[in-house]
C-alpha cells in the first residue's frame, strides 16, 4: 500500500488548496526556525557540559607540591 508519485502530487495539490501557498511558506519557515532553535539548544547543552567538566579535569592534572622525608630505622 505504497504511495505512487501521482498520489503524492494529488496530496500536495489538496494541501496547497486547503492552506494556500502563503500559509505553507509560513509553516515552512516556522518549522525551520524551530529546528534551528533545537539544534542551537543542543549545542548549548554540549558546550555547557564541556565548560562544567573543564575545571574538574584541570584539578585532576594539577601537581601537588609535597616534601618527602626519609624514614630512618633506629
Amino acid at each position: 500500500m505504497g504511495l505512487s508519485m501521482g498520489h503524492l502530487l494529488l496530496l500536495l495539490l489538496v494541501v496547497v488548496l486547503i492552506f494556500g501557498t502563503k500559509k505553507l511558506g509560513n509553516i515552512g519557515s516556522d518549522l525551520g526556525k524551530a529546528v534551528k532553535g533545537f539544534k542551537d539548544g543542543m549545542n548549548g547543552e554540549e558546550e555547557k557540559n564541556a565548560q562544567n567538566a573543564a575545571p574538574s579535569q584541570l584539578a585532576d592534572k594539577a601537581a601537588i607540591d609535597v616534601e618527602a622525608k626519609e624514614k630512618t630505622k633506629s
